[in-house]
């Protein structure tokens, strides 16, 4: 049974809401999603009706609901529920939440299933945010990984959302494609600022097991580039981005000024959230969990009036310390040096040295090589 979920004072609260249903299935995703094949007749209406119930679990769990700074519709492919049902999902948080006046509320979309329409229908609605899949404009890197969208589609989105009223709007980019090229990412970036757009993340493909991008690299059809590869691609897009003024705050993320994604940064700073929907993932106090992953499972769950839980961890010191350390190094305002122990202060004057972190007010910041081995970085410096 999941223990009480305490609040910790103070600080932000997010809500995340994960959509599980797909048109198709990309060939590197390995996320928690069924197209209409792989969901046993699980639809959207049946997994509103549970994600209602669940929402009304959370707050009476959580006593007095807390004030919601945040709000996350991920998925999956959100933007296939439309604007009334990503509208209705809005207003069933608004049922026991109150979000605040300012709350970043933000949605993912498939370019290929929005429209002018939807994104001023989820204006209307109270969204502030859109984030958007472009992966590339590259024809033969949107085949590679089995992307249905055309390579102009999502630029066109970014600026349909953008004269909805959306004033931030993120564009998704994935580099290190089998078969890319240098020009395709620097062609990408380019169409990404072309459209207006005031965030970029960009992250370097990951061939996850049991995708069918692993099967394609174990048969030996397609060929991962090397790391130096992925340096070189990720220092362009850096390049690019911060001469037009998009400068990162986090690793792999890039934003004007304001346009930073405020729910992100709650999980990067160890903020606390409630995660509602199949398989996701929640940190209230000190406990975390996840639900049920099966869309079918998380609906009999909640019918039967119980949280659908399908596993939980009480977070120790250690825990804590380590996750720390490992996220907020990743951010640009870095990490507060007094946040390590001893020998690890010992250890982050070794990474100075070595030019791989600098010291900025008290904080220990990745330089720009730093950035290309975050993670090398924190396991140097973690007892």
């Amino acid at each position: 049974m999941l223990p009480d979920p305490v609040l910790r004072p103070g600080g932000r609260f997010g809500i995340y809401v994960h959509v599980p249903f797909c048109a198709s299935r990309c060939g590197y995703c390995d996320f928690n999603t069924y197209t209409p094949a792989e969901a046993g007749g699980a639809d959207p209406a049946g997994w509103l009706a549970a994600l209602r119930t669940e929402l009304a679990l959370a707050a009476a769990r959580l006593g007095a609901p807390p004030r919601v700074d945040t709000v996350f519709v991920g998925g999956g492919t959100p933007s296939l529920l439309g604007g009334a049902g990503l509208t209705a999902v809005l207003a069933a948080i608004r049922d026991h939440f109150e979000p605040a006046a300012d709350a970043e509320i933000t949605t993912e979309a498939n370019p290929e299933s929005t429209s002018p329409e939807l994104f001023a229908q989820l204006r209307a609605g109270g969204f502030t945010r859109i984030s958007l899949g472009m992966q590339s404009v590259a024809p033969h890197v949107l085949a590679v990984l089995d992307r249905t969208h055309s390579p102009g589609r999502a630029a066109a989105a970014a600026a349909e959302a953008r004269a909805a009223g959306f004033e931030h709007v993120n564009l998704d980019l994935i580099y290190g494609t089998p078969g890319e090229t240098d020009d395709d990412v620097r062609r990408s970036v380019d169409a990404a600022l072309a459209a207006g757009v005031d965030h970029v993340s960009a992250y370097a493909l990951i061939v996850e097991d049991g995708t069918a991008l692993a099967r394609r690299v174990r048969r030996g059809e397609l060929v991962m580039p090397d790391d130096e590869v992925l340096a070189r691609r990720y220092e362009l897009i850096d390049a690019r981005l911060s001469a037009a003024g998009l400068h990162w705050y986090e690793v792999s993320n890039w934003a004007a000024p304001g346009g930073e994604c405020r729910h992100n940064i709650g999980y990067w700073n160890g903020g606390q959230w409630w995660g509602a929907g199949p398989g996701a993932h929640s940190f209230v106090g000190s406990v975390r969990w996840w639900n049920v992953k099966h869309p079918n499972a998380y609906a009999r769950i909640l019918g039967d009036g119980r949280l659908p839980v399908a596993g939980y961890e009480l977070l120790d010191a250690r825990t804590r310390h380590v996750e720390e350390v490992m996220l907020r190094i990743r951010l640009r305002e870095g990490l507060p040096e007094t946040a390590l122990r001893p020998t690890e202060r010992r250890r982050a004057t070794v990474a100075v040295d070595g030019g791989l972190l600098t010291r900025a007010g008290g904080r220990l910041v990745l330089t720009d090589r730093g950035r290309l081995l975050a993670d090398a970085v924190v396991r140097d410096l973690l007892d």
